[in-house]
Formats: structure tokens, sequence, C-alpha cells
């Protein structure tokens, strides 16, 4: 007789660690009374359980997004461009890590430890099983909720989901009792007490907004109380004075630094920061990635979000849409220069400044964010990551702030003002905004409504900027329910058309777009530009054309396209996944989500 295979995973499925302690889980070897003995047990315990992202997962995450263009099969461009259905989207509902957890709950409590020293674990646990369940939500809205080890033969297994108010009000007692009993004082590279208040920070504003904007749920009622948790444990994480925007003076130089460094222990932004450790997978993944031919390029769309040096936006200039690489890259915000490659940047190892590679089904940008520009492989592989920043509390600030409508010229002060003193960037003010919202973020954010319509664009500006590959901004997306941004194939470089183009700002010619008949002259018949310097050709033409580099309107010029697959976005339905039908059939009393068949 056939099983669910959630009995199977909560049996014998063992998510994925950093600890070989879990691959022997005391359950399949020994008794609980046997293990949970004492202070040292329940570190081992909770260790094991340890997750933290590494550089590859993180920065280069956004292929999802708007952010990039990706040749990979990524699920959320399958499904646009697909015939998804619960037959073909599979992967998703696996319950290992709960068992894992859950067990340790049932039993921590047999130690022989104060109160506190229980209390501290068991915060711990919960903060994990409030992340695990943080993601089913995401996924499938209404799950089972699971509060103990579930057993074989137990009716429990075979149960339907419970609501997402259920589930969800779940999660936040559970970062609730973490925040409350989670110690300060933590091995580095694991999750304290302040680690704890920014998941439960985050959690609060992303099912606030989800509720708020998602009105499938029937749940908008009671989105203001999550925002208001949102602001209040921001506040609270704010008013300790343990953490600053990490500010040396350096505009061009210290947001990058956060994303190169081969210790954050000591940078007063980093909440929770992931050490390097090439014994246990923690190492550096980019360099080999954004600048080879991987599936993945920044998009025009989120080089265009970036305001002007003065604080005006980009989108206001005349013509900017016309705009080459070298022009726009003029007078920016600075995080755009340390999140892309810009003209003139040189790399390691290379004298001369860096021109951009470009090829077909891809954007032609080059992401730095993660990428470490030395020719040291110790240094490579030895960066450390920013879990949670402290730039990030400031703008879950911000944003529940606004969206709860109590949003004050002080609190953007306090917040917002902060992360953009970092790089030199005016102060955001709050009237200006309302008074003259920005019309493209309008039109991208529909949505958005009342007083606070214009701050609460440039708050999501902010975010989108600040957390460029950082993860953030698929949910971000999801949350505010803008999943029709993501049908816009994305773009690249905009070159007029056929000839020649500066790409390092020097003034000098370094690339040739020439017609896809003509073929490029061998090495020693190229053309040279005015520093002696041989031209990099490249046959332009349109998608399906034995080109090098695809523009949008063929050999006449445009933005570089990466692909021509329609997209569609069914709203509500693609916020979800399906339960995979073969869970449908192995337990009918599951119910289908928003659509999916």
């Amino acid at each position: 007789m056939k099983k669910h295979i959630l009995l199977l995973a909560l049996l014998t499925g063992l998510s994925a660690c950093n600890d070989d302690f879990l691959e022997k889980l005391p359950q399949t070897s020994i008794s609980p009374e046997a293990f949970f003995n004492n202070e040292g047990d329940l570190a081992l315990y909770v260790n094991g359980l340890l997750s933290l992202p590494d550089m590859y997962g993180i920065y280069l995450n956004d292929q999802s997004t708007d952010n990039a263009a990706t040749t990979g099969a990524v699920e959320m461009k399958v499904i646009m461009t697909g015939s998804p259905s619960a037959q073909t989207i599979t992967g998703g509902w696996d319950w290992g890590r709960l068992r894992n957890i859950n067990y340790f709950l049932d039993n921590y409590n047999k130690v022989n430890a104060t109160s506190e020293v229980k209390a501290h674990y068991a915060g711990l646990a919960r903060y994990y099983r409030a992340q695990f369940y943080l993601g089913k939500v995401g996924r499938y809205s209404d799950v089972p909720w699971f509060s103990k080890t579930v057993n074989p033969g137990d009716e429990e297994l075979y149960k339907t989901q419970d609501s997402r108010a259920v589930v969800m009000d779940s999660v936040m007692a559970d970062l609730a009792f973490a925040a409350a009993h989670v110690r300060e004082s933590v091995p580095g590279g694991t999750p304290g007490k302040w680690a704890v208040m920014t998941q439960y920070a985050r959690t609060a504003l992303y099912e606030g907004t989800y509720r708020k904007y998602h009105p499938e749920l029937n749940l908008q009622a009671t989105a203001g109380k999550f925002l208001e948790t949102a602001a209040s444990v921001s506040a609270e994480i704010m008013a300790s004075n343990k953490f600053v925007i990490y500010n040396t003076g350096k505009p061009n130089a210290d947001y990058a630094a956060l994303f190169g460094s081969q210790d954050l222990s000591s940078n007063k932004e980093v909440i929770l920061g992931n050490a390097f450790d090439q014994t246990k997978d923690r190492s550096q993944n980019v360099n080999s990635t954004v600048f080879g031919d991987y599936e993945q390029a920044p998009s025009r769309d989120l080089v265009q979000t970036y305001l002007m040096k003065d604080g005006s936006r980009f989108t206001d200039v005349q013509g900017y849409q016309q705009f080459g690489f070298v022009k726009e890259f003029q007078n920016r915000d600075p995080r755009l220069a340390q999140t892309l490659v810009y003209p003139g940047w040189v790399r390691a190892g290379d004298p001369s400044p860096y021109i951009l590679r470009l090829n077909k089904n891809f954007t032609g940008y080059h992401q730095l964010k993660g990428y470490v520009n030395s020719t040291d492989n110790a240094t490579l592989n030895s960066m450390d990551v920013p879990v949670y920043r402290y730039a990030e509390v400031l703008l879950t600030y911000a944003e529940a702030k606004a969206e709860l409508g109590t949003l004050t010229q002080d609190d953007l002060d306090k917040s917002v003002n902060l992360i953009r003193a970092r790089v030199q960037m005016p102060d955001l003010k709050l009237a200006a905004a309302n008074s003259s919202p920005d019309p493209v973020m309008a039109q991208k954010y529909p949505n958005v409504t009342g007083a606070n319509r214009g701050v609460i664009f440039e708050i999501r500006r902010e975010r989108r900027v600040e957390f460029a590959f950082e993860n953030q901004r698929f949910n971000d997306v999801m949350r505010w329910q803008a999943g029709k941004l993501l049908t816009a194939i994305p773009e690249g470089l905009y070159f007029a058309g056929l000839g020649k183009y500066d790409m390092t700002g020097d003034g000098v010619e370094d690339i040739i777009l020439i017609d896809k008949s003509k073929t490029i002259p061998a090495e020693k018949d190229k053309e040279k530009n005015s520093l002696g310097v041989v031209l990099i050709y490249y046959r332009a033409g349109a998608i399906g054309e034995d080109v090098t580099v695809y523009l949008k309107n063929g050999n006449a010029g445009g933005t570089m396209v990466t692909e021509t697959a329609v997209r569609k976005f069914e709203d509500p339905k693609y916020y979800y996944r399906p339960i995979p039908q073969k869970e449908m059939l192995l337990n009918p009393k599951l119910k289908q989500v928003f659509g999916w068949n």
C-alpha cells in the first residue's frame, strides 16, 4: 500500500544541514532519554539545525525576478511560459526538516538544565520552525500545521491543510517566544536574539503586506496587526543601539565592502553573518558565474530604478530610454556602480579598463555584488556573507509605518535617510514624495493608493536598490501583488545601431557592431582605435538570426534582448504553487489551491 509522501518524509527524510549529527538522528539510534541529558546535547542538536545561505544562494537568486535575465529554467519563468499543472510542478512538498525540529521540541525538556537554558534552545528551534513554515506558506498559503513529531500510523498525517491564518498565528507565536528567550550572546555565525528579532520583523512585514494587497485571501482586515508588529519589533532593534549603517565616509566603497569582506564579525551593520568555512561548503561562487557564460545578467529595468546622484529620478531625464552604457552610469546613485560593472572599472590582473562581454541571450550588464576583484584564489574563496543587515531593519520600519499611514519625516530620518547617507544621497522627503508620485512606479504598482502612495513607491525603490541580488526581490514582488512585472522580458544595453562604441568612458571606441551579413575579420585585419587597441567585433541582428548580439530592432539597433517566449501571469493563481497531484491522490483530504489542477 502506498504511503503519503509526507509520512515518508517525516519518518526518514533528513534535510541538509551543517553538521553530520542530524544524519544520525537520535530517534533512529538511541532513545531521547539516553540523549537529552545536558546543555551540550541541546547545543549539539540545535547547531545541527543551522542552515545559512552561502554566497551562491544569496547573490545568484534574483533569476526569478525583474532584476535579471536568465536562460535558466527557473520555476517562475517555466510557469509563465508553459502549461503548468499539479502534475508538472512537483517540488516543495517536503517535511523532513520539520520533523527534526519538532523532535527536538518534544524532547528538550528532558534535559537537566535551568529554565533559561532550555528556553534559549527551544527558542532557536522555534525560530527555525517559523522559517520553515514561512517558506511553506509563501508557496502554498494553506498548509498542515504540525506542532509535534508525527509517528507512523498517526491519523494526523492524513489531515487537511490548516488555514493560512492559523499557521501564521502559530509562526508569529514561535517568533515571539524566540525573541523573548534566545540569548543575545551566542557563538559567531549562529543566530542570537537580534537575528531572531530581524526575522520576526521581516515575517510580520511580509504577512502584513501580503494580506493587504492580496484580496483573494480575505484577510485584509487583519493586515494591520502584522504591520504594527513589524514596526514595533523594528523599533525595538533600532532602540537597542546595537547596530549602525556601515559608513566610513567612502560613498563609492562602503556599500560594496559589505559584500567583499573576509571578516564581517565586527561590522556593526551585520546582525548575522555567514562566516566562510571551506570545510562546510560556504564558499564564494560568484566569480565563476557572473563573468562567464552563466545564465544570469542584470536587467535594464533595474538600472533605470536607481536615482540620479542629486536625488532626482533617472526616468525623468529626457531621452533616458536611448542612453548607452556610459551615459546611463553618469551622476547616478553610487550603489549602481557598486552593484554592477561600470564604465572604467578595472578587473584585477588587467591594467586596462574592463570592456563588457556581449553575449546573445544576455543583457550585456555584469553583476559586481558578490564578486571578489582579486587574482588570489585564497581571497576569492574566503568571503563572509551578511545574512541579516541593519539596513533591512530600517527599511522594514519605514515600510510598515508607511503602510499603516503613520509615517513621519522623523521616521524617515532615522531609517531610510541613514541608508542614503552612506552613499551621500539626498534625504527622502515625505511631503515631496507624496506630492509628486513617480509615474513609472505608479505604473508598476497600480494597487498602491492613499496619502502615502508616493513615499511607498520610494521605499520600494530603496528596497530594490539596497538589496539587489540579495535574494529579497522575489518575495517583495509576491507580497506586493506585483507579479505582472515578471511578464516583461528583461532587456539590456542600448545601442543606436551598427557602428563603434565607447564602453569604458574614455571617449575612445572599444567595440564595433557589424551587420549579420558580414564576417568578423581575422585578428590581423581587425580595425584598431586611436589608442592602437584592436576593436572587439560583434555581429548584431534579431533573435533567431546567426549573430552574436541580439538587438530589439535587429541591425537597426535598440536594447539587447534575451528571448521571445511570451510570458503570462495568472492572478492570483501564480502567486502560489499547486500541491503535487500525487499528494492529492495519496491524501484525499488535501485541497488544491487557487485554481490549480
